[in-house]
């Protein structure tokens, strides 16, 4: 392995891979492979759903009945005080207005719909729709321009699940390019921090840049193989390919740091770190890949969708750092350190000395006190999870004002709160429909029940709830609703809607949850096993990432509460939040102890690990603060779980890097000491002095053929 790591940074084959790269991102280009990718991305509630979910089936029945699939558009005028003549006037007026307009697709616009109060109108009509944004995009967007803003005290908005799917497609494609332009700009800054050299913060900066493009093109093919990509799963694939990829160049220029003190030739330099750097780079990137495969298990299309991107975003960063990093290490060399050229003799990353060796030697006076005390303080953190809400809905997801919202609340002070997006019904048998109707009607938080339509698949009815349709309180009365409609009218009978589908979709995140959470604990610690070759180690590795992730989620969920003051949390952040501190926080304790164990096949365990931890302090706290500031960057975008997601992950991730890479893991391996590698050789090493066989040596360029040699 170490030989063909160190293939990128030979003399010829640089320019080849560097060559490769190009004419791959050029023939994507070409192929408009990136912009196609935002294109095929699904928004819609609906098409997250397995087919198996009973709202799913209602839609296909429901869409058979109509002869096309619809979605309501609606227009709410609203003055306090009461409507007036005038007001009236001017809501005739806009109805013939927008039904001038012909609207593609768009039923005309119905005769107003007044409240009992006097306070309010409707103007209701339905957009047929294939799944394409533009299908609902332009009609509602044409709707607001006629309506927006009458003054005088009118109040006009436009919502409805028209309304709320526009409003959330419009978000989510703006998501990207704001993404992407504050995560890149981060990352530049961080680099130009972190190696201080107008220069070279450009290799590794154009490195991730690439890996993010060819990631974009190559999820644009799997949405051909069937994968569901929403905007926030692309975002997320995003920053894992920014944070990760950053990461993993931190980590290897680190190495090469070391080897252009020890090395004249930069060539030889690039191999010896691709080599020494790159197994630990690729432990990283497969543990977190494998956790990431784990979500194509879920039910919830966008999670399982985000599994295979997830995973092809990281591994297209790992390639790009073991490929192009090197080989743009060997085409620049020292120089592009400048000012701060590293020369062979130099005194650098030292194992004998620095900050992190006296951190080291301070937990080794007394590591069963230091370990006992950080773990407490996880536990106490821990106790925030009592304050975890999910109380955060389609109604309540966005930080600040959407017009879909704002219509709804408008709606609801004079109709039931249901009216805009009442729950479907499918009754087979026509003959029970009636009765199904009334069992339905008599469901607290039911307002009425009324027919909608009829063809083959059965009998259509329409179940106006008195709450808000994405809100909690509705979620609760469908079980009700399912539950009478089908002893009233069989078994066959199909409940769907807007409001279903919310449902079904929180019941399918907490299923979620509790299926491959475990799995994921399982795929990382046999990987950690592998790697290590040893038990005692990857099993306490795998209870302070645990611990940590506790301690992140309670600290959150605090803060999402008493800080930010949201409503909650989707039932779906514990998943989403594990999957991602568990596989990136492990991460860190890989980089730490592949170091370790390296230095104590010469040491022993109790040296190894202090100066394990003096020349690797550095680099991974570094690499810890860019991927927390990349996962940050999730805040700034308009979308409540997003931001709570970032703020998780981001202080998750300085968590496992302050604590418990830096204090928690080291005060453990020095308390339990070589047993830490049980059942390996490394358990059963004497003391230091009586050495175990060392690794092997660096590849100089007369011991290693090909293109680690200067001449290859």
């Amino acid at each position: 392995m170490k030989r063909i790591l160190a293939i990128p940074a030979g003399r010829r084959a640089k320019w080849v891979v560097v060559a490769i790269w190009v004419g791959l991102l050029v023939v994507f280009s070409a192929l408009q492979f990136p912009t196609k990718f935002e294109e095929v991305q699904k928004n819609d509630s609906a098409s997250f759903l397995p087919a198996s979910a009973e709202s799913t089936k209602a839609l296909t029945a429901v869409k058979v009945i109509q002869g096309k699939e619809t979605v309501s558009i609606v227009t709410v005028y609203r003055r306090p005080s009461g409507l007036t003549a005038a007001d009236r006037a001017r809501i005739e007026q806009n109805r013939k207005q927008l039904n001038a307009l012909k609207l593609a697709n768009t039923t005309p616009f119905a005769r107003p719909i007044p409240s009992k109060n006097g306070q309010a109108e409707l103007l209701v009509a339905n957009i047929t729709t294939n799944g394409e944004a533009e299908t609902i995009l332009d009609p509602v967007d044409k709707v607001r321009e006629v309506v927006n803003d009458p003054g005088g005290g009118l109040e006009a908005k436009v919502t409805g699940s028209a309304g709320f799917s526009a409003d959330a497609i419009k978000i989510f494609e703006g998501i990207n390019g704001t993404l992407l332009f504050a995560a890149v700009g981060l990352v530049f800054f961080l680099l130009a921090v972190i190696y201080r050299s107008p220069i070279f913060l450009w290799i590794p900066l154009f490195t991730v840049i690439f890996a993010e493009l060819a990631s974009r093109s190559i999820g644009y093919l799997l949405t051909e193989f069937g994968v569901t990509i929403n905007g926030q799963s692309s975002s997320i694939m995003s920053i894992l390919v920014l944070g990760a990829g950053t990461d993993y160049a931190l980590l290897l220029v680190s190495r090469y740091r070391e080897e252009l003190r020890q090395h004249d030739d930069k060539h030889v330099a690039a191999a010896n770190a691709a080599s020494a750097a790159g197994p630990a780079i690729i432990a990283s990137g497969v543990t977190v890949m494998l956790a990431l495969f784990c979500l194509t298990l879920a039910e919830v299309n966008g999670t399982a969708g985000l599994g295979p991107l997830g995973a092809l975003g990281v591994g297209v960063a790992m390639i790009a750092m073991l490929t192009l990093l090197p080989a743009l290490l060997a085409i620049t060399g020292r120089r592009a350190f400048w000012p701060f050229i590293p020369r062979v003799g130099d005194e650098g990353a030292d194992a004998e000395h620095g900050r992190w060796r006296r951190w080291g030697e301070w937990i080794q006076k007394r590591p069963r006190a230091v370990w006992i005390v950080t773990a407490l303080l996880l536990v106490a953190m821990s106790f925030g999870l009592l304050n975890f809400s999910t109380g955060l809905t389609q109604g309540n997801s966005y930080r600040g004002d959407v017009e879909s919202v704002q219509g709804q609340e408008m709606l609801a002070t004079s109709f039931p709160a249901g009216e805009n997006a009442p729950t479907d019904i499918v009754v087979p048998d026509k003959l029970k429909a009636k009765a199904v109707a009334a069992a339905v009607a008599a469901v607290p938080g039911v307002a009425n029940v009324r027919p909608a339509g009829a063809g083959p698949p059965g009998v259509q009815l329409a179940a106006t709830l008195k709450y808000s349709p994405y809100a909690t309180e509705a979620y609760d009365v469908i079980p009700g609703i399912r539950t009478a409609a089908k002893e009233a009218g069989g078994a066959n009978v199909l409940v769907g809607g807007p409001t279903a589908i919310e449902t079904d979709l929180r019941a399918a995140s907490t299923r979620d949850t509790k299926l491959i959470i475990p799995i994921v604990l399982i795929v990382v610690f046999l990987v950690l096993i592998v790697l290590l070759r040893a038990f005692t180690a990857p099993l306490l590795l795998m209870l302070t990432v645990i611990l940590s992730f506790a301690a992140a989620l309670g600290v959150s969920a605090v803060v999402y509460d008493i800080v930010f003051g949201f409503p909650g949390s989707d039932p779906g952040l514990p998943l989403f939040a594990f999957v991602f501190l568990v596989a990136l926080g492990i991460d860190y304790n890989i980089f730490l102890m592949a170091r370790v164990r390296e230095e104590s096949l010469k040491y022993g365990t109790e040296r190894g690990m202090i100066r394990g931890l003096a020349v690797t302090g550095g680099v991974i706290t570094s690499a810890g603060i860019v991927l927390a500031g990349t996962f940050a960057i999730l805040g700034t975008l308009p979308l409540i779980f997003l931001t709570e997601l970032g703020f998780a992950i981001a202080f998750g991730v300085l968590l496992d890097t302050f604590v418990v890479r830096s204090t928690l893991v080291p005060a453990l391996v020095l308390d339990i000491g070589k047993k830490i590698w049980w059942p390996s050789r490394l358990a059963h090493e004497g003391e230091p002095g009586e050495h175990m066989p060392e690794e092997e040596p660096d590849l100089e360029p007369d011991a290693s053929p090909g293109p680690v040699s200067p001449t290859a």
